[in-house]
């Protein structure tokens, strides 16, 4: 009879120290977010999300290499506390539009394009565009693209009448 005590006691107790390990505390989403931001501070165009310990990782990198050494700043900043990575970040691979502040170039470029909009006068000082005259509605999107994409400072299409 003592032996059934004893034994039931003993399994009692390893069970109990058991669960007692595997329930050590884990660190709070909220924590390991903060812990997480912290270890990418560099990065401001990156935003994060934990949820159970998985890290969502959204926004924008400079390259490859910049993409990796942000996840794997993640994964160093508790590696314990991260379960997984789901890294969305999206690299940037478009060159910066050089913006054209050449007025004589701009003035040429326009000219040249605006020759199909008749009804419309346009003016270059310092880099903007500056259009007046009328235009009908169908056309004005078409007209605004077009000077857009000469990448001057600005288009300024207050002073033109939409028919």
């Amino acid at each position: 009879m003592n032996l059934k005590r004893i034994l039931s006691i003993a399994l009692v107790s390893g069970v109990l120290m058991t669960g007692t390990i595997a329930c050590k505390s884990k660190i709070s989403d909220a924590d390991l977010k903060a812990k997480v931001e912290t270890a990418i501070t560099a990065n401001p165009n990156v935003t994060v999300d934990v949820k159970d310990g998985v890290v969502t990782l959204n926004g924008t990198a400079a390259s490859d290499d910049e993409k990796l050494q942000i996840e794997n700043a993640v994964k160093a900043a508790d590696s314990k506390g991260v379960k997984s990575v789901v890294n969305n970040i999206v690299v940037n691979t478009a060159p910066p539009v050089e913006i054209n502040t050449n007025d004589a170039d701009l003035t040429a470029k326009v000219s040249e394009f605006t020759k199909d909009f008749p009804s419309v006068k346009t003016a270059v000082v310092d880099g903007v565009i500056t259009v007046t005259g009328e235009l009908e509605q169908a056309r004005v999107q078409a007209l605004k693209m077009g000077l857009d994409a000469l990448n001057p400072k600005k288009v300024d299409m207050s002073g033109l009448i939409i028919k």
